[in-house]
């Protein structure tokens, strides 16, 4: 069985490492910890597939797209699982639903591993204590930035490295030997129905029950027209228009309703003034 070499799984780690310590500035390091994709493409450029790999994080994808964190941890690491699954498909030469019942597992583990994060940093917050008495600015700075980095990367590093190193070759070996069997068989239906479940939860989510029949018009529309052939820029383009269509028009009927309410209100402001 193919594995990854040292540098490969090093970078690799390295990266999670980066994502799950929140090295990165602003709003990007939690986009990246919610969302799979990115991951799913840096673990495509290091093994040499980027193709594979992005149709392989696109059906991850499903499961976590109504998934995020108001703060603490989740029931679930999608990054961890992404480096993890797309690694084991590639080398196992795996389907996607096969790679999502990998990364389930995979996903929940990385939780309790942000969990013990957690717990790390509360001997570094003794340290910010210290410094908050001494009023050592710089102590505090290094406490509260510097030194949580460091320490999720001393955490992460390694063990990422050793999931893939040593543990996704096994993991795409075994799912190797039982490629035809009902097993495997269990692996792909439960991956499908867990990808329609994260579908199901951004839809309510995020749908609005005035807003269904956009849903309900996309998924007939790409019913309807599969044999086609169109492809992805189209169907944006379209919807795109569809909801310029549905913006143009609410505002008309807004503006409408205000200048009929403003009439209204005029009138009897001006019978007023005639009485006077």
């Amino acid at each position: 069985m193919e594995t990854l070499s040292i540098w490969q799984s090093l970078v690799i780690a390295l990266w999670v490492a980066a994502i799950m310590s929140r090295s990165f500035l602003g709003g990007a390091t939690l986009t990246l910890r919610f969302s799979p994709l990115m991951t799913g493409l840096i673990v495509g450029i290091v093994m040499g597939d980027v193709a594979g790999a992005m149709i392989i994080t696109a059906a991850i994808q499903l499961i976590y797209m109504g998934v995020f964190s108001p703060g603490g941890t989740m029931p679930s690491e999608p990054s961890i699982a992404a480096a993890v699954a797309v690694s084991v498909a590639l080398l196992g030469d795996l389907s996607p639903e096969a790679a999502i019942a990998v990364a389930v597992p995979v996903g929940l583990l990385g939780s309790y591993l942000y969990q013990f994060r957690f717990f790390i940093n509360t001997f570094i917050g003794r340290y910010t204590d210290r410094a908050v008495e001494k009023l050592d600015h710089g102590a505090i700075a290094r406490s509260i930035v510097f030194y949580p980095v460091i320490a999720s990367f001393i955490l992460f590093v390694p063990l990422v490295f050793g999931a893939l190193y040593w543990g996704a070759p096994v993991i795409a070996d075994v799912i190797a030997t039982l490629e035809g069997t009902v097993f495997l068989h269990i692996l792909e239906v439960v991956g499908g129905g867990l990808a329609a479940i994260g579908i199901a939860t951004t839809i309510y989510v995020i749908g609005r029950r005035d807003y269904m029949v956009f849903f309900l018009l996309a998924y007939f529309i790409s019913v309807v027209f599969k044999d086609i052939g169109i492809t992805m820029v189209t169907y944006a383009i379209v919807g795109t228009l569809i909801a310029a269509i549905f913006v143009l028009s609410r505002n008309n009927t807004a503006n409408a309703s205000s200048a009929n309410g403003t009439n209204n209100v005029d009138g009897p402001d001006d019978d007023d003034d005639d009485d006077f």
